[in-house]
């Protein structure tokens, strides 16, 4: 790793990451804020892929909302079938896809995307997808799938995944300025998914300035075991990285060597190719 990368990363102070409630409550005093709104928003934020039945005392720590309020959002969702309780931990039902499902099949990323991932995935009879940074997680926008699933991670669109260890995360990390990067190496949690991931800040940090270097991302079964994907970027008109593009494929069927000698020179030109069509 480069040392003015680690200078300017490990230099700076740690910054504060404020929970939900207390992001709500620096809103007091605004009359057009509705303060009811955002706590169920953080209501339904609370739940993550590895967190999806909770309790109202697991919520309220979670967003330090306090658990009358928790209970009433909870509530609320349940009568709009947003959410549903076997009477001591709750969930989230699937009509809160809805919610973003608009947007996702609409936004004219996605729209324009979408030809070049059918494109990609006809010719290399894979997975392809594309996505963009939310939060800590990469978050699904556009998917062209093969008729044969060959792992179980769920890649449908409105997915996410940790940014951490997925090609399409650690492209969009490197991307980061050095400021936004150390705010999400400050409190990002690093668990390992298999023995191969990296979980150390200082493994990863060399990880994405190699991506930062040659311009595209391999991660090999650090997410899942038989597991390996590719990953490119998409640029917009400033030549700032929008989003990323990757092919996911099974370990067993398609060597490392082959993702970077086959399948990455029709990535990259995907990538130009979708790029440039946003400039216009």
């Amino acid at each position: 790793m480069s040392e003015q990368l680690r200078n300017a990363v490990t230099g700076l102070a740690p910054p504060i990451v404020a929970s939900p409630a207390k992001r709500i409550q620096a809103f007091t005093g605004d009359p057009d804020f509705m303060a009811s709104l955002a706590r169920g928003l953080a209501v339904v934020q609370a739940f993550q892929e590895r967190k999806r039945h909770l309790t109202i005392a697991q919520i309220s720590h979670r967003t330090e909302i306090p658990r009358a309020a928790v209970r009433r959002c909870l509530y609320t969702l349940i009568k709009l079938g947003y959410a549903t309780t076997d009477g001591r931990t709750y969930s989230l039902l699937p009509k809160v896809l809805t919610l973003g499902h608009a947007y996702l099949s609409s936004t004219p990323l996605a729209v324009s995307a979408q030809p070049y991932l059918d494109r990609m995935s006809e010719q290399l009879h894979e997975a392809c997808n594309m996505a963009t940074l939310e939060g800590d997680d990469i978050l699904y926008i556009a998917r062209s799938a093969t008729t044969q699933r060959l792992i179980s991670v769920d890649l449908s669109v409105g997915g996410r995944l940790p940014a951490y260890c997925t090609s399409m995360g650690r492209i969009l990390l490197a991307a980061l300025d050095d400021v936004s990067l150390h705010e999400y190496l400050a409190h990002a949690e690093f668990q390992a998914k298999t023995s191969r991931t990296l979980r150390t800040q200082e493994a990863l940090l060399e990880c994405l300035q190699k991506v930062r270097e040659q311009g595209w991302c391999v991660v090999d079964q650090e997410l899942e075991q038989g597991l390996r994907s590719i990953a490119v970027p998409v640029y917009d008109a400033s030549g700032q990285v929008l989003a990323a593009l990757n092919v996911s494929t099974h370990a067993g069927r398609v060597t490392r060597t082959e993702l970077e000698q086959r399948f990455l020179p029709i990535m990259l030109s995907s990538s130009r190719e979708l790029s440039a069509q946003l400039f216009t």
